[in-house]
């Protein structure tokens, strides 16, 4: 069994398989695990990805789990580490970002790494070291509501240099359209001044291409999953349809959604619109003790037989604080995150084995119910969301499962993965 090329470690399961999905596209065979394994890789794979759920943990916590998998990874003997996070380069004043990017270079005994959200494909952009999401700066596109990591300034140089003790820098768009020796050059110029981490300009894939090959032989990568397009070739692998094979799909269909954003809020108002079946947890109701869990299955098992059902949290920004006031940010978050994904196993054991979870932290509380160890990557349904494919206790044949960061995929997407996987099942 061959050995993997490059390890990577997501601060949560909606990020992993975003990562995951832009490495099997462009030609690596991926694996994704949940949590850290406690045995070695037992397939073969040129990358694999190790799905945290350290976005909104405390940071130490967050840097014990990320050294963990780290450690891991290594006695696997990958060549190169990839940090990754979301695109919307979540995180607050104290972090995570900046302190597990600190261990993660003591550890691997590196001075210098790059760092950029950007992901075109997802209207992720940054520019001069600002971050955009469309057409507007991050803090302008609704990602200041965010009900845990709300982000309001879009400098990610100053955003980064308040989390780390190194000196953050820039390697602006004028660099990174000169293509690898230019930004070579600026690295070193940049080690040279004392910079330890510098945020990467990136405003197409172009620029993504032309910086991957000027990041092979650095230790440490980290990034969101937009880097990951241009990697593969740095190992001499190229695009296969034979990397993103799944088996056929059966069983029945279901989505959950503990997501909050806007782009989720849209996706859940399009299905309900289209005539689909759809129940709105309160999460006062579950704050009161009511077996809101057993309402919803009670709910769903009546209606799975005639088509997906959609169990949603989704609330709209004002709804949210209202919440959060009463309960507090934190309870508030896991007392959602517990019960959707209580939903989701009694989803899958009445028999649903086509899954769409929808939110970052949501997916993570799910995958950890359903008893799901490992994940195989299969086809893309929008940028960053592929469908994958694990095997549990809950479901030994196997259950096809997408995990949707709440940002991400179109008004449509909720309709759109059913219909991919109705059309497109290869045989594994």
């Amino acid at each position: 069994m061959s050995r993997p090329l490059l390890g990577c470690i997501a601060d949560d399961f909606t990020g992993a398989t975003d990562l995951a999905n832009n490495l099997v596209r462009n030609g690596m065979r991926t694996v994704q695990t949940i949590g850290v394994p406690t045995e070695p890789l037992n397939t073969d794979a040129d990358a694999v990805v190790v799905a945290l759920k350290s976005r909104t943990v405390p940071a130490q916590e967050a840097i014990a789990q990320s050294l963990e998998a780290l450690r891991w990874l290594q006695a696997q003997g990958v060549q190169q580490i990839y940090f990754k996070y979301c695109s919307t380069f979540d995180s607050t004043a104290e972090g995570n970002i900046g302190p597990v990017t600190d261990a993660l270079m003591d550890a691997l005994g590196t001075s210098f790494t790059i760092a950029t959200p950007a992901f075109p494909d997802n209207k992720r952009t940054v520019f001069k070291g600002y971050l955009f999401a469309g057409d507007v700066l991050l803090n302008e596109s609704g990602m200041q509501h965010h009900p845990l990591t709300p982000m309001t300034d879009p400098n990610l140089v100053r955003v980064l240099q308040a989390q780390t003790r190194r000196k953050v820098g820039l390697i602006d768009h004028t660099v990174v359209a000169r293509g690898e020796a230019a930004i070579r050059d600026r690295i070193e110029a940049l080690k040279a001044e004392g910079v330890g981490m510098a945020i990467v300009d990136a405003v197409s894939n172009d620029d993504l291409m032309r910086m991957a090959p000027a990041l092979k032989g650095l230790p440490l990568l980290t990034a969101g999953s937009g880097v990951a397009i241009g990697l593969p070739g740095n190992f001499g692998l190229a695009p296969s349809s034979q990397t993103s094979a799944l088996p056929a799909a059966q069983g029945l269909r279901a989505i959950v959604s503990g997501s909050c954003s806007v782009a989720t809020n849209a996706q859940v108002a399009h299905f309900i619109a289209q005539g689909g079946q759809a129940l709105a947890i309160d999460p006062l109701r579950i704050a009161s003790g009511d077996d809101v869990v057993a309402e919803a299955l009670s709910w769903a098992t009546a209606r799975l037989a005639a088509g997906p059902v959609l169990v949603y949290s989704t609330a709209e920004p004002s709804a949210v604080q209202a919440i959060q006031g009463r309960l507090g940010v934190a309870a508030a978050g896991a007392m959602v995150e517990h019960t959707i994904a209580q939903v989701a196993r009694g989803l899958v054991e009445r028999g649903v084995r086509q899954l769409v979870v929808a939110g970052g932290e949501t997916s993570g509380a799910c995958v950890q119910a359903l008893g799901l160890a490992q994940l195989r990557i299969g086809a893309q349904i929008d940028p960053g969301v592929p469908w994958c494919h694990g095997q549990s206790a809950l479901a030994p044949e196997g259950l096809h499962i997408t995990l949707k960061s709440g940002n991400f995929g179109t008004t449509d997407f909720f309709t759109k993965a059913f219909t991919q996987m109705s059309t497109t099942q290869v045989p594994a």
